[in-house]
């Protein structure tokens, strides 16, 4: 088979992978509509601030571990086809997240794709995610700020990438594109971080 077609078939998979909503599956084995309640978000932060920390923590890892196994599919269909480095990786992450956040399934109303990008990070280059991830974790634990974090780890990740990777753009180019997605997907609580609105862990979610 040609490498345009498996290129498509892996990046159709992984954004059907990405569809799956982990967090209106929790919600709704506990009789709720996670998209009708808190922020309508069905990411893992929100369940957490409607369900309360077990139920984010799952829906987190699971979030996590579809976008792993979009990762890997394209890493051993694609491999570095193209004479593109990780090309494979690159395109079942990035496609999985796509699908996280626009869902076939749930008339495109998804999250925002942070712990799908943390998993995506990590299997792409390890070493440029672990400082990022740090950055994301002592923001959180210091602001109580979810989202601060987690656009703080794409935006690092973004400038560590490409740093170590300047010249080949491919890398650099994916890094940029997952760090415009998570702060599109933010946009909304950037607007309520610079009125200091934005809510805080361990803040009950109101609908």
């Amino acid at each position: 088979m040609s490498k345009i077609f498996l290129t498509v078939l892996v990046a159709v998979v992984s954004y059907l992978l990405g569809c799956f909503s982990t967090g209106i599956t929790i919600s709704r084995l506990q009789g709720v509509d996670i998209r009708k309640h808190g922020s309508k978000n069905t990411g893992a932060s929100n369940v957490l601030r409607v369900l309360g920390l077990k139920s984010g923590v799952f829906t987190f890892i699971g979030d996590i571990i579809k976008a792993s196994i979009a990762v890997w599919l394209g890493h051993f269909v694609l491999g570095n086809a193209f004479g593109i480095e990780r090309c494979g990786m690159m395109v079942g992450g990035l496609f999985a997240v796509i699908g996280h956040n626009w869902p076939v399934y749930y008339h495109f109303k998804g999250g925002k794709g942070v712990a799908c990008s943390a998993a995506v990070i990590f299997f792409v280059d390890i070493l440029c995610a672990l400082p990022a991830i740090a950055v994301a974790i002592g923001t959180i634990a210091m602001t109580k700020y979810i989202s601060l974090g987690s656009m703080l780890l794409m935006g690092v990740y973004m400038v560590l990438m490409c740093i170590v990777h300047w010249g080949t753009w491919p890398l650099c180019l994916f890094t940029v594109v997952l760090f415009v997605l998570c702060v599109w997907r933010h946009r909304a609580n950037i607007g309520r971080l610079l009125k200091g609105t934005e809510n805080k862990i361990g803040h009950k979610a109101k609908d």
